[in-house]
């Protein structure tokens, strides 16, 4: 099933317009959430998304509370009979259709789809986890880089040089030739006591594990948080890296180039977020 403007349909009949501008000119932003009992860290996600639409020019409409947004949510969830316990959930934002650059108008409409997910949990996945710099373009540090729009070719492009070499993930650059994030997450580098990752500014997304290891960090005493920019020749000098999103949690590097890498502060931020998720 999917919710399209608040009505319920089967697959085959939940069909958009070719002239959906989402589609036509990527006028469009989403939310990945991952949904347990209920959607997990779901005040960041929704403020993340009114900040989106604002970006955007968006007109926000007055119906979209949290509580309207999280209640079309589990109303599809609902639909859904299984033994299954979480679900990836896409909720998309896109302007209504009519003109071409410029729109007709700033209304919206919206769409929310569902697919199983293997754990409640997050689960530590220490494998082998291999990672390469993808150089062949760069992101261009601003607000539309922080936020989760359809403008994803260049994670797509990259998605697949790391099929085509057999690696895992890559990482990005910004034009500043440093270190961004992830094709699919945010990164973290550890460096003995200190833990390091991109700062907003550098055009990192704004993700919403990110946000929520930033708290879990500076509470732990053990280690220090710096958002700071990160150079390529960092990356071989950290004792770990690891990747954030918000539908595997932490995802641990083992190799980058000739560099293998730790896992064991990886495993103790995940142990910590997931004491979070039991709480929702």
């Amino acid at each position: 099933m999917i919710n399209i403007n608040g009505t319920l349909l089967e697959d085959a009949n939940a069909n958009l317009s070719l002239e959906n501008r989402g589609f036509t000119y990527g006028d469009a932003i989403f939310e990945t959430i991952k949904v347990n009992k209920r959607p997990l860290f779901w005040e960041a996600h929704y403020f993340r998304l009114m900040a989106s639409m604002r970006i955007m020019r968006m007109k926000i409409p007055m119906k979209f509370t949290p509580e309207f947004l999280e209640a079309e949510i589990m109303d599809l969830i609902a639909t859904k009979i299984s033994k299954v316990k979480s679900h990836r959930v896409k909720l998309s934002v896109y302007r209504v259709s009519g003109g071409y650059y410029t729109p007709d108008n700033n209304s919206i409409e919206y769409s929310i789809s569902m697919s199983p997910l293997d754990n409640f949990l997050y689960a530590h996945t220490p494998d082998n986890y291999e990672i390469d710099l993808f150089k062949n373009y760069q992101i261009s540090p601003n607000l539309l880089s922080t936020i989760k729009t359809n403008n994803k070719a260049l994670n797509v492009i990259g998605s697949i040089y790391a099929k085509e070499n057999n690696f895992n993930n890559c990482l990005l650059l910004n034009t500043n030739k440093n270190v961004i994030e992830a094709l699919n997450g945010n990164i973290f580098l550890v460096k003995n006591n200190i833990i390091k990752t991109p700062p907003l500014l550098d055009g990192c997304m704004k993700g919403i594990i990110r946000g929520k290891l930033i708290e879990i960090i500076n509470k732990t005493s053990n280690y220090e948080l710096n958002e700071k920019s990160i150079s390529p020749f960092e990356l071989q000098k950290a004792d770990e890296i690891f990747i954030t999103n918000v539908i595997s949690g932490i995802i641990p590097v083992t190799k980058f180039r000739k560099k293998e890498y730790k896992t064991e502060t990886s495993k103790l931020l995940l142990d910590k977020l997931n004491i979070k998720i039991r709480l929702v």
